[in-house]
């Protein structure tokens, strides 16, 4: 049974994502003193009493602006209105009733059996008593609270609950299945939402050519194959130098944060431009984690193509990032759509590599065949002795090696070691974890 879904929508800077992050009680949504901060649609599931509905934060609506990314911010609020069981309506109690308010509420007229009006920043009973304005609007009494103070806000979910009544119950003894999340990220306008979009096959995030367009990191589920996947379209990475305190700064972290949360990171770099230092950085970034990655070069359809070109492309991107050798590259244009399906089905073929298991008895047969063609020693003279290997997990596949001491694994041979695991059993795209374990319990090395 889907969740119910419940869409906060208003004009700029009445406080919609302040209250959806109260709500969500996390800080997902960015917030800041500048009006029209949020752009697309965000998602969050929110708990109360025991039931649980997806929330959606809007940007702010405008009415008779000619500026593109207004229009597509109006569009993206129409979109949620459609998909939403119940609207919230947040208007502004210390500023009142605008012109705005009125097109926004005639606009939601057609919904008004799904609309609850909330008057936000009532910081005190003072505001409560200028509340009279919004009864113009035609929704009735709107509901105070405050959403940076948190003020009524119990009593406002409350009241919530009662517009959807058969909210499902949350069964803690449900099986709670993993769904793969991927990070599609990248520097600034390399078609970031334009790939999301592709793949998602609706126009579901705001598309633009102006670089940066997407400041929050957006959570879009789908469906491929009968499984369900989970798309974050991130925020442009920028350089620290060009990175300002405010929407900038947080909209950075934000793009950490998606990797950090997610299973498999998508690189997009752009076919028309050289790789630069920050996709560098990202992509190492994704690798320290442990994160499954593959490479897109998109806007492929500008580039000139000899029989060659494919290999120069590849052979550069392992010249300035050797430590992604492993992962899969794609050559795609969001624009044509050429590819698409491909750039899925890798991710899909990723997935299974990342849940793949060597059985302890093929693995020690691979490893005596490995120690005897290159011996493990070290430059002190002192004898070097692997037992066995085992897989001890997967999500990334983590390979237990039990010697005499960790210590006495050389840097280079456990490179060695890691190229002949590859080489073996491929776990294309798959980060690889080694363990080296000695005698006693304390004598435990990692290799990532």
């Amino acid at each position: 049974m889907r969740k119910y879904i419940v869409s906060i929508v208003g004009r700029p800077n009445v406080g919609k994502s302040t209250l959806f992050n109260r709500l969500c009680k996390k800080r997902i949504a960015i917030v800041d003193f500048e009006a029209g901060v949020t752009r697309d649609r965000k998602y969050e599931d929110v708990e109360w009493n025991g039931k649980v509905f997806k929330m959606v934060d809007t940007g702010g609506i405008v009415f008779d602006s000619n500026e593109a990314i207004d229009k597509m911010i109006k569009h993206q609020a129409v979109l949620a209105i459609e998909e939403s069981d119940l609207i919230l309506f947040l208007v502004d109690a210390q500023t009142g009733a605008t012109d705005i308010d009125v097109e926004i509420a005639r606009m939601l007229y057609p919904h008004r059996d799904s609309v609850m009006i909330v008057a936000n920043k009532v910081d005190n009973d003072k505001h409560e008593w200028e509340l009279y304005d919004f009864l113009q609007l035609g929704f009735g009494d709107p509901f105070p609270i405050s959403a940076s103070q948190g003020r009524n806000t119990g009593n406002f979910l409350d009241e919530l609950l009662k517009f959807i009544p058969n909210t499902s119950d949350i069964d803690p003894e449900a099986e709670v299945q993993e769904i793969t999340k991927i990070a599609v990220v990248g520097k600034p306008n390399v078609g970031k939402s334009s790939i999301v979009n592709r793949m998602l096959g609706s126009e579901k995030l705001i598309v633009d050519n102006i670089p940066g367009t997407t400041r929050d990191s957006i959570d879009t589920m789908f469906r491929f194959n009968g499984k369900d996947y989970i798309l974050i379209d991130t925020a442009g990475l920028r350089r620290k130098t060009k990175i300002h305190y405010g929407v900038e700064y947080f909209s950075s972290m934000r793009t950490i944060d998606s990797v950090d949360r997610c299973n498999t990171v998508v690189l997009v770099l752009t076919a028309d431009e050289p790789i630069s230092m920050q996709d560098i950085k990202i992509a190492s970034y994704a690798k320290r984690n442990n994160k499954e990655i593959m490479v897109v070069f998109n806007k492929w359809d500008l580039v000139e193509k000899d029989t060659h070109t494919t290999k120069k492309f590849i052979e550069d991107l392992h010249y300035q990032m050797p430590f992604l050798q492993f992962a899969p590259v794609q050559f795609m244009s969001a624009k044509t759509g050429q590819r698409i399906n491909r750039v899925i089905e890798q991710i899909v073929q990723i997935e299974e590599e990342s849940t793949k298991r060597i059985s302890t008895s093929e693995l020690n047969q691979f490893m005596e065949k490995v120690v005897e063609h290159r011996p493990p020693t070290h430059p002190s003279g002192k004898h070097v002795r692997i037992y066995y290997i085992t897989q001890a997990a997967v999500k990334p596949p983590t390979f237990i090696f039990f010697c005499n001491k960790p210590s006495l694994i050389i840097e280079n041979y456990r490179r060695y070691l890691h190229n002949q695991i590859r080489e073996m059993f491929a776990f294309e795209g798959v980060s690889i974890k080694m363990i080296f374990k000695g005698r006693k319990t304390d004598e435990l090395d990692e290799l990532k």
